[in-house]
């Protein structure tokens, strides 16, 4: 599966970003790594509704992105983890507005406790 794109001839920085996180699992891949490195099962674990292929698709495409690491350790066996780069760890705080303004504008919605961890905000 090709990544798709919106056509941004003006190179506007708004089509950019989204070209780059606005699909269905890249912010809830990037919330969820915001809690600190996770290794490949253990996000598959914590997004049941993702399939293995997509989140390794979604994870190479932010790893591409210069979004999250992949760290390989020589182990036996093998040992992967994920984590955010300095690049990803400036969006959480618009990760975090975004989550607010949802709470604020749909107060009749119970939403499940989905928060950008705020010691990781506050390390910058």
């Amino acid at each position: 599966m090709s990544r798709k794109y919106i056509d941004n001839p003006n190179a506007c920085t708004l089509v950019h970003t989204m070209n780059t996180i606005g699909n269905k699992w890249k912010p809830i891949i990037l919330y969820l790594l915001s809690q600190g490195p996770l290794r490949f099962g253990m996000l598959n674990l914590l997004v049941p509704t993702i399939s293995k292929k997509v989140l390794s698709t979604q994870l190479k495409e932010l790893e591409n992105d210069d979004l999250v690491s992949r760290t390989a350790y020589a182990e036996t066996p093998p040992r992967v983890e994920y984590a955010l780069t300095q690049k990803s760890k400036g969006l959480l705080p618009i990760l975090k507005a975004l989550s607010e303004w949802a709470e604020i504008t749909y107060p009749e919605i119970d939403f499940e406790q989905c928060r950008i961890a705020d010691h990781q905000l506050k390390e910058e």
